[in-house]
């Protein structure tokens, strides 16, 4: 089956050198699920694993797989493994076991044996040039596993022998007096460590030669894939862990306990902190103020984008001709999007606020953001709509279909699902921006819940043009990314009866967190049914 690639390590009729090989590629997988459970402390460097400190342990692993590999290289050289290498390891592999000895030289020389900068700088060079002479002048087999089974065990034994352990800190001399501790140094070690450990193990398993660089990058993509997925998980579980507890404060289950919704249908459950805003006779303070204006300051921004910036792109992809022009919105298009965001909310504070009463607002803040997501939305339904094939449009023609309709019954069904997949990456970066909301909505931290804004209620008409009116819109009011900033930078917000001020910051966080992955969730789910009208259609 073309793309395939051969996942199993050990298969039934393989000999024992390949079991051990196979073994000695899982032991790299151990040491790396380890390393990044210890980078996110999930794992302490002064707990212990197995009846071993951690340390310990990582330091006697990281042995162990250096060992290995420089076996299987050196037996692969005198003949007692039978395998296929070439002649040299090559240029790239040789960079690539500098660079980590070049770093190791350099620490070693500067710190360690006291050489000072010019002392360091010649130890690193020394170092590093060594390591690209020993990988790219013998045998692959030899150039590939022993300078970097060496560089692992030398890191195990400066782990095993306590040289860095828990309680470690290297001052770095700056003036901002800026320090590496044990805790990061450790864990991000082992993690490169192992990285090179696993490629080189690999190809071992691969017998070298063309197999063996397949293994070899097979693993280094396998656990880089597994990095980020594992990262994003910790990280999501980090918050969670953090903020469970305050988010889940004074809950209660059962008939009648929660708010009245829908006129006098009662909830049966009750989340103060997600329910409640402030008052006095609160036992809780609530965020219910921060969620809806951030609901609503998303769906405003994205009202305002989207129509705007598909209708550009149907302008610039449909009627406009490919040029200068075209290629001048391009540039400024993507330069917009790269914009930093505080640039947005200064516009927003300049240009709307004054044209606004002089007065912070909801609207001022859906505009602002609107204005930052408009880039992406017509970056993202241009892209949709050029990809769509010209066959489409030439078929509709020939039927005598109309150019607008032709647009809009063929092209833009069929860029649909890349519409909302720019609109979905749009809204994860405006829902967490504060700077904006900062400049041109933020009516305060924690609000009273009867402040809560509410835009559906809000629309009266009026006995001059516009005729409709809406002052929920002109009132400054509050949103999560904004009262998050306020509780960590200042400490404000926070009332006398929060009794875990750490607690609460980190519920809030999780709030967030919530709110933004629930509009994700609202746009996958969007893209799935649009694709799915499309291959029904």
């Amino acid at each position: 089956m073309a793309g395939a690639t051969q996942s199993r390590l050990v298969e039934g009729d393989t000999t024992a050198t390949d079991a051990v090989a196979a073994a000695t590629v899982g032991l790299s997988a151990i040491l790396f699920v380890l390393a990044v459970a210890a980078m996110f402390e999930r794992v302490s460097l002064t707990g212990t694993i197995a009846g071993l400190r951690t340390v310990t342990l990582l330091g006697g692993l990281l042995i162990a797989l250096g060992v290995a590999v420089i076996v299987f290289g050196v037996g692969s050289r005198l003949g007692y493994v039978e395998t296929d290498p070439d002649s040299s390891a090559g240029l790239i592999a040789s960079a690539g076991a500098a660079v980590p000895w070049f770093v190791v030289g350099g620490g070693v020389a500067s710190e360690t044996l006291g050489l000072g900068v010019a002392g360091g700088v010649a130890g690193a060079v020394l170092a590093g040039g060594v390591a690209f002479v020993a990988t790219a002048v013998p045998r692959e087999d030899v150039g590939s596993t022993v300078p970097l089974g060496s560089l692992l065990a030398f890191v195990g034994l400066v782990f095993l022998t306590g040289t860095i352990g828990p309680g470690w800190l290297w001052n770095l001399g700056w003036e901002q007096q800026a320090s590496i501790t044990a805790e990061f140094l450790v864990p991000t070690a082992t993690l490169f460590s192992v990285l090179y450990g696993g490629w080189a193990a690999a190809k071992a398993y691969g017998r070298f030669g063309a197999r063996g660089r397949h293994m070899g990058a097979y693993v280094l993509v396998y656990l880089n894939a597994l990095s980020i997925i594992g990262f994003l998980f910790i990280l999501i579980a980090f918050v969670v862990v953090q903020g469970l507890p305050g988010l889940l404060t004074g809950v209660q289950v059962g008939a009648g306990v929660g708010p009245q919704v829908f006129g006098s249908f009662e909830l049966p459950v009750s989340v103060p902190f997600v329910m409640n805003g402030v008052a006095l006779l609160n036992d809780f303070q609530g965020v219910l103020p921060a969620i809806v204006g951030t609901i609503w300051l998303v769906v405003g921004a994205v009202l305002f984008a989207v129509p705007l910036g598909v209708g550009a792109a149907i302008f610039l992809t449909e009627y406009a001709e490919r040029g200068r022009f075209t290629q001048a919105v391009e540039v400024s298009t993507n330069g917009l999007w790269s914009t930093p965001s505080i640039v947005f909310g200064l516009f927003g504070f300049a240009f709307l606020i004054p044209r606004f009463g002089n007065r912070k607002s909801l609207l001022a803040g859906m505009l602002t953001l609107g204005f930052m997501l408009l880039p992406l939305v017509l970056i993202t339904s241009r892209e949709a709509m050029l990809s769509v094939p010209d066959e489409y449009r030439d078929a509709s023609a020939a039927l005598g279909v109309s150019k607008w309709q032709t647009i809009r019954s063929v092209v833009l069904p069929a860029a649909l699902p890349g519409v909302v997949t720019g609109v979905i990456l749009g809204v994860g970066r405006i829902a967490g921006e504060t700077a904006p909301i900062l400049l041109t909505m933020a009516g305060g931290t924690f609000v009273p819940g009867g402040q809560t804004v509410d835009v559906v209620g809000g629309f009266e008409f009026t006995g001059s043009p516009p005729f409709v009116a809406n002052p929920e819109l002109l009132q400054a009011t509050s949103a999560l990314p904004y009262q998050l900033y306020a509780l960590i930078t200042a400490g404000v917000g926070l009332g006398s009866n929060v009794s875990d001020p750490t607690g609460f910051r980190w519920a809030t966080a999780l709030v967030l967190l919530i709110v933004v992955l629930s509009f994700y969730a609202i746009g996958i789910g969007a893209r799935y049914y649009f694709r799915r009208q499309l291959r029904h259609d």
